[in-house]
């Protein structure tokens, strides 16, 4: 038997925002933006170059959902990307006005540096040391 994560949800406050950070700001790739009824869009995005894991982009519907917008994990890190090029990506997203919450420092399995999305969701992004595979 073989299992793996291909997709999950990511809540949002709006579609077109969430589209414009993600593909505009972190350079994503917008997979599908069906529309399901007036108020509901299947939105896909995926980090370019991963073609293995798609994000739902969700938008909130209740106050409940509303509330957990930014804040799925309760402050900790969501979200774990990984790269071939952490050096490339700061500067990118620094250009890009991504808002960085630790600078990059290098640890037992490579080099990370933490970022937010525009709702607040902490991201790692890891350049995993050559001897510490993902």
């Amino acid at each position: 038997m073989s299992n793996r994560i291909f997709q999950f949800a990511l809540l949002v406050r709006e579609y077109d925002e969430a589209i414009a950070f993600y593909t505009e700001k972190l350079d994503f790739e917008l997979l599908e933006d069906t529309p399901l009824s007036e108020t509901k869009r299947w939105v896909r995005i995926r980090p370019r170059g991963d073609d293995h894991c798609g994000i739902l982009l969700a938008r909130a519907a209740t106050d409940e959902q509303r509330a957990a917008v930014g804040n799925q994990t309760g402050g900790r890190v969501f979200l774990f990307m990984a790269t071939d090029d952490l050096n490339r990506d700061y500067r990118n997203f620094l250009a890009s006005g991504v808002r960085i919450v630790r600078p990059p420092s290098v640890e037992e399995f490579g080099k990370v540096f933490v970022f937010a999305d525009l709702y607040g969701n902490l991201w790692d992004i890891i350049q995993h040391h050559p001897s510490h595979p993902v």
